[in-house]
């Protein structure tokens, strides 16, 4: 089984690639019924750490355009 990288070191851009692997890997009919679980456990960990940075990616962008909002009078 392969050693999986800690999630705080990745990018978004890699979590979603390991994820989409991890997805081709189970689809395959080389799909190793000894591992499923881990990487069941870690295609869970990897979309729970996305949301996170969607949702937070989201929040800086909502201040920002608030901000910018009340610099320029509301009129944007």
């Amino acid at each position: 089984m392969t050693e999986f990288k800690p999630i705080s070191e990745l990018t978004y851009a890699q979590s979603v690639g390991e994820l989409e692997g991890i997805l081709r890997m189970m689809q395959s009919d080389n799909c190793d019924i000894d591992h499923l679980a881990a990487y069941t456990r870690r295609a869970t960990e990897l979309l729970k750490a996305c949301r996170s940075r969607l949702t937070t990616t989201e929040e800086e962008l909502r201040d920002i355009l608030a901000a910018l909002g009340t610099e320029t009078g509301g009129n944007a």
